[in-house]
């Protein structure tokens, strides 16, 4: 065990060393694959380190890769929505460009098993914040699973949103049931209570003050009887998303959580929670 500890720590602190003198967290060969590595490198579920115990300065690392990783994933949704809407032809047809789109594929189709089991009805509307440039859940939903449902897609960045609509423009049945709003979603109020469900996406709160100010934010705001479906992370896979636990969603009642095994095919773990009353 200490073993392990002391590997993965030096690992870690190598990957960080190389990352953070990054000059740009662009695509490219090079920053692909030190993001790689890092990813190969927490992903093992087999390996029981405790991640409270590992030493302070491990732990300020994670705080720091999680904001590096988010910032180069945004590059990196950016850069494949802007190729997709350039094509000629419907971009939703080649979707499978972007590499983790049979991850999407997969953590998506979870989600909505978990969705199913936890509804009592067919959702009519569904926020996702945090949607970014690649809305890649809401198209995966509206697509394959929810041919009815109305999503409202909401992030803090108009270039984003804007790259997202020009996804969506050109498909006759999305068009009209994809909606975008840009706004931090800590100056919307009244709108949340018209949803459904919410999905709150892994990268929004890059640290675990943040993301807890958004869960207290939809909680004050959130419709009695709304799910939140929300991303976290377990073990070293907490290096790369931050994690959430059941106690941190006061508010709400936890009805399950999933953690995905490493033939999952995807990183997330994945809570669903019920608004309690008023």
């Amino acid at each position: 065990m200490a073993c392990q500890e002391t590997q993965f720590e030096k690992q870690i602190i190598d990957l960080y060393d190389q990352i953070s003198k990054l000059k740009s967290l662009k695509p490219s060969k090079h920053v692909d694959t030190l993001f790689q590595q890092l990813m190969s490198t927490c992903l093992p579920t087999e390996i029981n380190i405790d991640v409270k115990k590992i030493c302070p300065k491990v732990q300020a690392i994670r705080t720091n890769l999680i904001k590096l990783r988010s910032e180069a994933v945004g590059y990196s949704e950016l850069h494949f929505s802007t190729v997709l809407g350039s094509l000629e032809d419907n971009p939703l047809h080649h979707l499978d460009l972007y590499p983790y789109y049979t991850n999407y594929l997969k953590l998506t189709k979870l989600e909505f098993d978990l969705l199913t089991q936890h509804s009592s009805h067919v959702p009519t509307k569904i926020a996702f914040v945090g949607s970014g440039s690649m809305p890649f859940t809401s198209i995966v939903l509206a697509k394959f699973h929810l041919p009815n449902t109305t999503f409202h897609n909401i992030d803090i960045d108009p270039q984003a949103n804007s790259l997202a609509s020009r996804l969506v423009s050109r498909d006759p049945d999305l068009s009209n049931r994809m909606i975008f709003h840009t706004t931090d979603i800590l100056d919307a109020t009244e709108i949340l209570r018209g949803y459904d469900v919410v999905f709150l996406a892994s990268l929004v709160g890059v640290d675990k003050e943040a993301k807890l100010k958004v869960i207290e934010h939809l909680e004050n705001h959130m419709a009695p009887g709304a799910l939140l479906m929300l991303r976290s992370a377990r073990g070293l896979r907490s290096f790369l998303y931050v994690d959430v636990d059941p106690c941190d969603l006061k508010g709400f009642e936890v009805l399950e959580i999933y953690h995905p095994s490493m033939s999952d095919g995807f990183v997330n773990s994945v809570m669903v929670a019920r608004k309690i009353s008023d």
